[in-house]
């Protein structure tokens, strides 16, 4: 749900007077990346002239560490327990790497506001190689995401793809420890931690499409705290906003999550929205299913929209590939 029925859709910077408030928390996941990004939402509430401490928590998905989010529930792992806290009163906001937020959000929660987006690319990160193109024959590389394996082996069907989990830092680890020939991590995080030097390349959106939502951090919030979605309303970037809009409108239409390889990613240039989404195989035996539409957009019905047509043009494409629409694991749980 979202917070907001503006006319345009969207809030604005100018729709709202700041309203100081005594004291917010902010409910957050406590590894190095979800800390960063709570305590940037933080300084910019301060700026505001709020008062504001975070609330560091452990989520499921980062306690599972030895087995793919696809196989033991998906994206909500990361924010169930941070939900519990703000319906508990324990905390006012929860703030999220947007990718990371299921496209439904339980009854009762909204999405407050998308702030403006880091760089949405994907990053390759190696010690050895400067690209994928480098690579030699067979080399490993960590991946745990369906999407990232399904444009990997369409791009060099040779790799030895492996998963790879932890946070940030654990996957650097892990790579430095020669598990990896190279791993594909997301550029946004890197950059937010001072480690845009460990880049070694960036896939251009043509050849790795990003995730939806990728590079964008979104608020949660309690729908009925008109206060925390006024006082939020001064970070929300209107840009993104209207692009991860058309993005999850994709994924939530083809009933996507990480258990599905489904990559969708807008671009805005004035009131004109393109949107390319693809749909491919993890396996690499079916060829990617790419879909593209633009459209003028002016809030976040008619962004919702796009994604929602592109949605049903990618899933016709998908069937008549042969490919199935449904995940992965779940064809597996039912045999």
């Amino acid at each position: 749900m979202l917070a907001f029925a503006t006319l345009a859709g969207l809030p604005t910077a100018y729709d709202f007077e700041p309203h100081p408030m005594s004291q917010l928390t902010i409910a957050t996941r406590e590894s190095r990346l979800a800390m960063w990004q709570a305590e940037h939402v933080q300084a910019r509430l301060v700026q505001l002239g709020h008062q504001v401490k975070l609330l560091g928590m452990t989520t499921q998905g980062d306690q599972i560490l030895d087995r793919a989010l696809s196989k033991v529930g998906g994206k909500g792992l990361f924010v169930k327990e941070l939900e519990v806290a703000l319906e508990q009163g324990q905390a006012d906001l929860a703030v999220h790497s947007l990718k990371d937020v299921p496209m439904e959000l339980p009854a009762g929660f909204s999405l407050a506001c998308v702030m403006a987006r880091e760089d949405p690319r994907d990053a390759f990160v190696s010690n050895q190689y400067a690209n994928l193109a480098s690579l030699p024959q067979g080399a490993v590389v960590g991946t745990s995401s369906l999407r990232r394996m399904a444009l990997l082996r369409a791009l060099r069907p040779d790799l030895k793809i492996e998963p790879l989990r932890g946070n940030l830092d654990t996957r650097l680890r892990k790579l430095d420890e020669g598990q990896y020939a190279a791993i594909v991590l997301a550029a946004a995080g890197l950059k937010r931690l001072g480690l845009g030097q460990r880049i070694g390349d960036t896939f251009a959106p043509t050849a790795m499409l990003p995730a939806a939502g990728q590079g964008a951090l979104g608020i949660e919030v309690r729908s009925q705290r008109q206060d925390v979605i006024d006082a939020l309303a001064p970070l929300a970037d209107r840009t993104t906003w209207l692009a991860v809009s058309a993005e999850r409108a994709v994924s939530r239409a083809m009933g996507g999550s990480c258990s599905m390889p489904l990559a969708a990613f807008a671009t805005l240039q004035g009131d004109t929205l393109t949107l390319d989404a693809a749909w491919g195989d993890p396996e690499g035996v079916l060829a990617l299913v790419k879909v593209r539409a633009s459209a003028a957009v002016t809030d976040l019905a008619s962004a919702t929209a796009v994604g929602e047509r592109v949605a049903a043009e990618l899933r016709a494409g998908v069937l008549a590939n042969g490919g199935s629409l449904l995940a992965p694991d779940a064809s597996q749980d039912q045999a």
